[in-house]
């Protein structure tokens, strides 16, 4: 069973620093990975709607409205806590959002969002490995002191994650592989567009 220290370690282990046993043993390892695992977590999960990181939730309206432009206002679900939006069920429905909330002019909505799940054990292994590759080039340089290494581990972060969305988004049969471009990626409205 994969942990945030086991996630932490594989950084490390990547930019040729020493294993931790916790976030909060005392050593400069585990002070920086423990204050930037978060961060680096939260940003990943943002950057792909990741197939294992994806929830749906039927919201209400909250009591408040926006000042203009919009009737309603929504507040973004808490559990999981909503990191990004992918779409409403009804791709016509024109939305926006500001803070916390999401602005239209439905009554309810149903939504489709990558979700801060803190279970390891739910992600995808690549969503793991990108990870890890990420926490490694953010933490090279205050660790190792080399701005080339942290520029080699971005470029292994950069591979990993065109890896990892490649795959998470052809794994289901809603998606039109031909778009595949020769990066391998996927547009991202095409892809969004076929999780409903």
């Amino acid at each position: 069973m994969a942990s945030i220290v086991d996630i932490c370690n594989s950084a490390l282990n990547q930019i040729g620093a020493s294993n931790i046993i916790s976030l909060t043993e005392d050593s400069k390892a585990a002070r920086i990975c423990n204050q930037r695992f978060e961060f680096i977590r939260d940003s990943v999960f943002r950057a792909h709607p990741w197939n294992s990181l994806t929830t749906r939730a039927s919201i209400a309206p909250d009591t408040a409205t926006p000042a203009f432009e919009f009737s309603t206002q929504f507040t973004l679900p808490t559990d999981p806590f909503c990191l990004r939006v992918l779409g409403l069920s009804d791709a016509n429905i024109l939305y926006r959002i500001e803070g916390r909330k999401l602005l239209c002019n439905e009554s309810i909505i149903e939504m489709l969002y990558v979700g801060r799940l803190t279970d390891i054990n739910e992600y995808d292994t690549l969503l793991i490995e990108t990870l890890a590759a990420s926490l490694a080039a953010d933490i090279a340089y205050p660790l190792v002191g080399s701005s080339a290494l942290g520029s080699n581990m971005y470029q292994l972060y950069q591979t990993k994650l065109t890896e990892a969305r490649f795959v998470d988004a052809t794994e289901d049969n809603a998606i039109n592989t031909s778009i595949v471009t020769e990066s391998r990626t996927v547009a991202a409205d095409t892809f969004i567009n076929s999780r409903f």
